[in-house]
Order: C-alpha cells, then sequence, then structure tokens
C-alpha cells in the first residue's frame, strides 16, 4: 500500500512580521490599559467634580439673594436711632460714587484687581505659601472678583472644597461680567457688619449720609471693614474702625488713589467720622419687646420713636460712669434711669443697666422696694383726706401693734409741717399721714390710680416702701404731680411705617391743686431736704429720695425740665449697698442727665 504523502512543514513567519504582531499585541494591551485608565480617570474625575460642585448655588440668582427684612427705629427728628435684621440701601455704581470710594476697597483689598483676571496669582501664592507654613487655611489671597463669588454663593468655611468652588465661581463672573460691573456688585453687595450690605447701606447706618456723599475718611472707615466686619465696624468699636481706616489711607496713598495731603487731611477726620449715629440700645430693645405683634414676617418695617438719641447716650454715659468710678467702693453693681415726658409719658431715654444691652431690663422687668420714693403718694392721699402742706404732723415715736419706726438720723423733730416732713424724709410722720388719709388700703387704692399695679403691703410699712415696683413704672406715676394731675401710660412709639400708631391718652385722676401741691413740697426736698445732691440753680428740680432697708436700694426720683428722671442703684442678687442713700450717688446721676436736658 502507498504512503501518504506528508505535509510540508509550515514556513516560520519571518523575523519582521513576528515583530510586527508582538508590537499589535502590546498595542492592544496598551490602548486597552489607556482606554480603561481614561474611562475610570474620567470617573474619578466626575466625581471629584461632583464632590466640589454638587451644592453649588446657580450663579445666576446672584443679583437676586434675598435679605433679611429691616426694622428701623426712628428718633422724632427722623434720624434712625437703632436698626435690626438687614440694612438697606440704594443700588449706586461705581462710576456714580466718588473716585476714591472703590479706590478704598481696591487699594485694601485688591490693588491689582484691573490688572488680572479672575485670580491674583501673586496673592494666591503668598497665600498658600503661608498655609502650608501653618498646615491650614490661613490667608485667602482672595480677588475682589473671588470674594464676589464667596459674598454671593459661599459661606465663610475656609476649606480646600469651598476654595475650589470659589474659583469656579469666579470664573463664571469673568465671564459674564465686566470688570467694573464685578466691582459694582462687589461694592453693593459686600458685608460690612452690623446688617448693611453694600456701601450704600454702610454709609447710612454708620454716618447717617448715602453712598454718594461719603468723605475719604468714611470711605476708608468702611473699606476697612471686610477683613472683621463684626469687630471693626463704628457701632462695635470705634477706636479700631480708625485704626483699620488709618492702614486703608496709607494704601490708598501707595496707589497713588489720594495725595499725603487728602491722607493727612482725611486722619484729622477718623476720630470723629468713625462715631456712630445710631446704636442699639436698651430703648430700642424694649421697643422691640412691646412691639414684636406689629412686625409682619418679611417684610421691612419702620417705627417712629420718642427717643432722643443725645438723651440717651447722655443717659448710658452718668449710669455707666458712676457705677465705674464709685461702684466698687459703694458696692453698687447695677442700676436703671427711664427719662419720660411729664405731659404725655413719652418715653425719651431708657436704660435697663450696666454692661449687657440685651440682658435682663432692670427699668422695665425688676420690682424693687422703694423706700421712701413712694411717700408722694402717701402724702397725696393725705391731702385727699383734707390735710394741707402747711398742716401739722408729729415726728416722734410710734408703736404699732409691735412695729416701731424711726427714722434715718438719730432722734425726732416733733410736730413739723407736712413740707419739712416730706423734705426730710421723717418715716413715723409717714406713718402717721398715712392713718389720716385711711390707712394703707386708700394709699394702695390711689397707687393704682397713678398706675402702679404692682403689690403693695396692706400695712402700715406701706408708707415706707416696703412693696416692689419697677422703675418706668415709678417715672409715670411721678408725672401725675407735674402734668396738672393726669394719670399717663409710657409710651415709645408713634407711628408705624409713617402712618400715626395710638397710645393711650393722659388720663385727669388727681385733683389739679392737689397735684400740684404734692410736687412744690417735692421742690422742699431739693432746695433743702435730703435731695439736695439733685439741685441745679438754673433749673426748676423737684423730687424724692428713696432707701430701702439695709441700703438695698437706693432711688432718687425728679422732674426737670419738663421730664421726669427716675434712677434706681443696687445689686442684683440683692445684697446690700455701702450706706448708699438716695441723696448721694443717686441724686448726683439724675443731676448729670438734669443738667444736660434738652431737644
Amino acid at each position: 500500500m502507498p504512503r501518504a504523502k506528508q505535509q510540508p512543514p509550515a514556513p516560520r513567519p519571518k523575523p519582521k512580521t513576528r515583530q510586527l504582531v508582538r508590537n499589535l499585541r502590546r498595542g492592544w494591551v496598551v490602548t486597552r490599559l489607556l482606554v480603561i485608565g481614561a474611562i475610570w480617570g474620567g470617573l474619578v474625575l466626575f466625581l471629584a467634580g461632583l464632590w466640589f460642585t454638587w451644592d453649588m448655588p446657580n450663579p445666576a440668582s446672584a443679583v437676586t439673594t434675598p435679605r433679611r427684612p429691616a426694622i428701623l427705629l426712628l428718633a422724632p427728628s427722623g434720624q434712625l436711632a437703632a436698626r435690626f435684621g438687614d440694612a438697606s440701601g440704594q443700588v449706586v455704581l461705581p462710576s456714580a460714587l466718588p473716585p476714591y470710594v472703590p479706590a478704598a476697597f481696591i487699594a485694601i483689598e485688591d490693588k491689582r484687581y484691573y490688572e488680572h483676571g479672575a485670580f491674583d496669582t501673586q496673592g494666591l501664592a503668598r497665600a498658600v505659601v503661608t498655609d502650608l507654613i501653618h498646615r491650614r487655611v490661613m490667608q485667602g489671597g482672595s480677588s475682589i472678583t473671588q470674594q464676589v463669588a464667596k459674598t454671593l454663593f459661599l459661606g465663610n468655611e475656609r476649606t480646600f472644597r469651598r476654595k475650589v468652588q470659589e474659583a469656579v465661581l469666579a470664573l463664571w463672573l469673568t465671564r459674564h461680567y465686566t470688570p467694573d460691573e464685578i466691582l459694582g456688585i462687589y461694592l453693593n453687595r459686600v458685608y460690612l457688619g452690623e446688617g448693611a450690605y453694600g456701601v450704600d447701606a454702610a454709609a447710612r447706618l454708620y454716618f447717617g449720609v448715602p453712598a454718594t456723599q461719603l468723605s475719604i475718611a468714611q470711605a476708608a472707615i468702611l473699606a476697612g471693614l471686610p477683613k472683621a466686619p463684626s469687630s471693626l465696624n463704628p457701632l462695635a468699636n470705634p477706636e479700631a474702625a480708625a485704626n483699620r481706616a488709618t492702614q486703608v489711607l496709607d494704601d490708598m496713598v501707595g496707589t497713588q488713589a489720594i495725595s499725603p495731603e487728602q491722607e493727612n487731611a482725611a486722619e484729622a477726620q477718623l476720630a470723629d467720622a468713625a462715631q456712630p449715629v445710631s446704636r442699639t440700645s436698651w430703648f430700642a430693645l424694649w421697643v422691640m419687646q412691646q412691639e414684636s405683634a406689629q412686625i409682619p414676617e418679611g417684610e421691612d418695617i419702620t417705627f417712629s420713636t420718642t427717643l432722643n438719641p443725645a438723651l440717651q447716650n447722655a443717659a448710658e454715659t452718668a449710669l455707666d460712669t458712676a457705677i465705674a468710678t464709685q461702684g466698687p467702693a459703694l458696692h453698687i453693681s447695677q442700676g436703671a434711669v427711664v427719662v419720660l415726658e411729664a405731659k404725655t409719658g413719652a418715653v425719651r431715654a431708657l436704660i435697663g443697666g450696666v454692661g449687657n444691652r440685651e440682658g435682663y431690663n432692670r427699668a422695665t422687668l425688676a420690682r424693687r422696694q422703694t423706700g421712701s420714693a413712694i411717700k408722694p403718694i402717701v402724702w397725696l392721699a393725705g391731702l385727699r383726706a383734707g390735710m394741707s402742706p402747711s398742716d401739722t404732723v408729729l415726728d416722734g415715736p410710734l408703736y404699732l401693734h409691735g412695729y416701731h419706726p424711726h427714722d434715718y438720723e438719730a432722734g425726732y423733730h416733733g410736730e413739723v409741717s407736712m413740707t419739712q416732713a416730706l423734705a426730710d424724709s421723717m418715716n413715723t410722720a409717714a406713718i402717721r399721714i398715712l392713718l389720716r388719709a385711711g390707712g394703707a388700703r386708700r394709699v394702695i387704692a390711689l397707687a393704682r390710680e397713678l398706675g402702679l399695679n404692682d403689690n403693695f403691703p396692706d400695712d402700715a410699712t406701706m408708707a415706707l416702701g416696703t412693696g416692689g415696683v419697677g422703675v418706668l413704672q415709678m417715672a409715670g406715676a411721678y408725672a401725675t404731680f407735674f402734668n396738672g394731675g393726669e394719670r399717663v401710660t409710657p409710651y415709645a412709639v408713634t407711628a408705624i411705617n409713617h402712618a400715626p400708631a395710638p397710645h393711650p391718652a393722659p388720663v385727669p385722676v388727681v385733683d389739679s391743686g392737689q397735684a400740684q401741691a404734692v410736687g412744690q413740697m417735692m421742690r422742699a426736698v431739693v432746695t433743702s431736704g435730703t435731695g439736695k445732691g439733685a439741685f441745679i440753680p438754673n433749673i426748676y428740680t423737684a423730687g424724692k429720695t428713696g432707701t430701702t432697708q439695709d441700703y438695698r436700694d437706693a432711688w432718687f426720683i425728679g422732674y426737670a425740665g419738663g421730664d421726669i428722671i427716675a434712677v434706681w442703684l443696687g445689686n442684683d442678687d440683692n445684697s446690700p449697698t455701702n450706706k448708699v442713700l438716695g441723696g448721694t450717688l443717686p441724686a448726683e446721676i439724675f443731676k448729670t442727665i438734669a443738667s444736660g436736658l434738652g431737644g
């Protein structure tokens, strides 16, 4: 059988062909790896981008970012007395402002603003070096464009993620707005403290003028605020605001925005420029509490008030200074003052304490024993019972069901007139007048007629002021003695959004002749009695001192220039003072305030 033919062996690939095959295989592997790498890299970049930007706001909403409603309190002159919420101002273009206003912000915040794009690479490099040295974000190096991005869209969180978002949004801004437009957005939206967004709102808040009328000194103060708006603004710290403005003026000279002569002139004005025209006060906080029901949700509102800003500041300064200088030695840590128009009950100043203005308001909330400050009401009850200022009453030992009152001074005066008994604040005479008037219940009823609705003891100690009463209520009650016998209700708001706001009108409750007689007897208190420390030669003054048991409370309530001024001093823990009498430091504070009354 014939043998089958063997197939010749397949030809072996040539070396060049083998190399090509290997290259193709290797290329396929590389391509495959590149494709996989690209897919995963793209996915990583996508996820990173998503992580950086998932919660970024829509840039198109930049100009419509809402603000908190503004609540404005105006003085009778129309001057801004206080503001809550965000300050509102006009939108102003950089071209409408004095050239030194935008120049001030550029000088201190971004000297090369018109030379770079979205970022200042020099500033960023400097910030990166600082951050690396401290191993945390210490310096932003942000351009004005980046600050606009942060102001409009982001918070103040200092993280790497936020900086990336800020950069993305800054690039978006440069694509959609010119440098002048971005600067305009910045000047109208930058936060400048105390709820003021933008230069016009801040100019009106701190200086009482629109941004178009800012001086160089005022512009420098505002330009210094973005660094620390809460602590550098004139309301928080006038001295710090002026010091920061000095640096701004130096930088403005460096950028040739102003001349050295203009800098010197502006520096001379800084101390006055940094003094605020309005400040949140005890009065303002009291109005907010009183009128909270009238404030519509989400809407601006304006309250026209009875406040005299100069008088408010003067009264607060008088109280703060007295306690700061004499309080430690006299063991007095707190006080309260109310200044009230006797004819109407309009509150012109109200100070609820020393220190934190948002704390406990002692002028409206505290109830303290009045001591002898209640005696004018006892004397009025005596007049109602048929007595007259010239009638005599015995100042002598008195024993009443085991109760043995005595005067502050040792000894007794015997038979004295009602006028002298009030002037020298005689305790036994006070109880005898109370008894002749029909007893404690009659006096309590009269106190109610004058607006004192607190609880009083139904016994003879009522005549010596053992009942607790508020400072504001006492001021209102005293007004009756100097306005012809009418009870007034203390009030603070005259209009809401410029529409008249109703308030209780004065009500005749006491015979005008009897009220006037008590007022005249209180005149003797300051001319020859326990309140001589309150006497002012060129101003008609009258009033009454009050000191409680163990010297826990010291009062002076009096009349001057048409106003009632009520002063209380003591301690929140009811601890005794160092023998402080109503005729000493309280009378001094009254005199300081009364001497500056006006307007």
